[in-house]
């Protein structure tokens, strides 16, 4: 399995799949086609969390009034498999590895993944 979760609409996202070659992954617009449950389980036995895979950035969470710190892990799943904006992106999901969000340490991962470095 080779996925990445993105947003088209997202520059970040753009800007991160642009620096790979993703000839033969499945790229999936999270908007026109949100993360399945099943999908999210496979995420969740990478990460052993659905907080790491929740976007605190989220235009969501201040519409909805959320209060993150007193989410639990029951309630970060449900918000994920809601609404699309809640994943933090991109995601690159492979038969054994996952790399979730944007942060420089995750970028250098994957870079070494891709061996662009």
């Amino acid at each position: 399995m080779k996925k990445v979760f993105h947003l088209n609409t997202c520059d970040t996202c753009r800007k991160i799949l642009a620096q790979f070659d993703l000839t033969d992954w499945e790229l999936r617009e999270i908007k026109k086609e949100p993360v399945t449950e099943e999908e999210l389980a496979e995420m969740y036995k990478r990460t052993q969390s659905y907080e790491a895979l929740f976007s605190k950035k989220s235009t969501q969470i201040k519409l909805r009034g959320l209060d993150v710190k007193s989410l639990k892990e029951k309630d970060f799943k449900n918000l994920l498999l809601d609404h699309y904006t809640f994943l933090k992106r991109p995601v690159f999901v492979t038969d054994k590895e996952i790399f979730v969000g944007n942060d420089k340490n995750n970028i250098e991962n994957l870079k070494k993944f891709f061996g662009a470095e």
